[in-house]
């Protein structure tokens, strides 16, 4: 039967060493847990996502030594409010991935638990990523980003809604919109006058008119976007959208894989790797070699992707280059990987190292 460590009173560890903060996040609420550097377990409690709840949580684990390092789980989305004030407050906050399966199993789930691997992975050393600071330009750029994409999902949508109502419309309506251009359409659709809604050919031409208006609106709202991911690139990244073929959105893709705090990157190597793409060793017995990376950020790895298709329609050396590892052996698509490996370089130099104006200018 398996033992459970109990905890130890506060008092018991005043004068102590560090001690090691585990947080297992959740919506409402919070599960803390404390451990010192020798695995002893002293203490677990839970709290609110608030303010006041995060500033009690470290006022709580305060009392029974310092705070120097906390393992967060899910620092992107629901851990996020609560690492930026770990970090604020000087503690290094680690992600952590979800508990082992199999220890899972062993030892049952509880949320305490949870943040008691979490605070374990951090003691172990098996939790060594810093999470992402989310407090600056970059957090900007996420959220920016993730509206835009919304509002091109939806635009897609209603286009594709537009044209199937066409479809089935009146031989007289459909006639007098056939052969239009995509753009041409919805400028037409938007100006059909629809007095009153009498017959199916008037209601046709109604839900034509609205989901054209919506598309312009969706349209607006795209452009908008566009210009403040610009802007904030703009001020804080320029070297990043001079870089050839690098485009706004696409520099606001890699910044995000990077973060607010590029510093916890501590080479080009672990910038690859976080885009996929690092070669990763695949060797077995007398069979040497090294296989395609398909973890890291996706998103990441298509910024890259997108640099390197566009640096091979426009840029001579880099078609140069691909033809030259074609002609040693690789296929096309190694060719275009090892690309992305070298933009990822050219790339993390940038972000990792920005020109004096940049930096002066952020």
């Amino acid at each position: 039967m398996s033992h459970t460590p109990q905890p130890a009173s506060p008092t018991q560890t005043a004068d102590s060493e560090e001690v090691i903060l585990g947080v297992d996040t959740h919506k409402d609420f919070h599960v803390a847990v404390v451990i010192t550097v020798l695995g002893v377990l002293l203490g677990s409690k839970t709290f609110p996502t608030t303010a006041a709840g995060y500033r009690a949580m470290l006022k709580w684990a305060h009392t029974f030594g310092p705070v120097r390092r906390a393992g967060v789980e899910c620092t992107g989305s629901y851990g996020a409010a609560v690492a930026r004030h770990l970090g604020s407050a000087g503690v290094t906050v680690l992600e952590v991935n979800q508990p082992d399966k199999a220890a899972r199993r062993r030892r049952g789930k509880t949320d305490a638990l949870d943040a008691e691997a979490a605070a374990r992975a951090v003691l172990a050393g098996h939790a060594t990523a810093v999470a992402k600071s989310s407090d600056g330009p970059v957090e900007m750029l996420r959220m920016f980003k993730l509206a835009k994409a919304s509002a091109m999902k939806s635009r897609s949508q209603a286009i594709n809604q537009l044209k199937a109502v066409l479809v089935s419309a009146d031989p007289r309506l459909r006639d007098e919109l056939k052969g239009l251009s995509t753009s041409k359409l919805i400028r037409h659709c938007a100006a059909l006058q629809v007095t009153q809604v009498a017959d199916t050919a008037d209601a046709a031409a109604y839900t034509l008119r609205l989901l054209a208006r919506r598309i312009d609106q969706l349209t607006q709202e795209i452009t908008d976007l566009e210009a403040q991911l610009t802007a904030v690139l703009a001020a804080h990244h320029p070297a990043l959208l001079d870089t050839y073929g690098v485009g706004p959105d696409t520099a606001a893709a890699l910044l995000i894989t990077a973060g607010d705090n590029p510093e916890r990157l501590h080479s080009e190597a672990s910038f690859a790797a976080l885009c996929g793409a690092s070669p990763v060793e695949a060797s077995s017995g007398k069979n040497q070699r090294h296989r395609l990376n398909r973890g890291g950020d996706r998103q990441g790895n298509c910024a890259l992707h997108r640099i390197v298709l566009s640096r091979l329609r426009w840029d001579q050396r880099t078609r140069d280059y691909l033809d030259r590892r074609i002609a040693g052996g690789k296929t096309r698509r190694e060719a275009i990987r090892c690309l992305k490996r070298y933009v990822a370089r050219e790339i993390y130099s940038i972000i990792k190292n920005p020109p004096p104006a940049t930096a002066a200018a952020a």
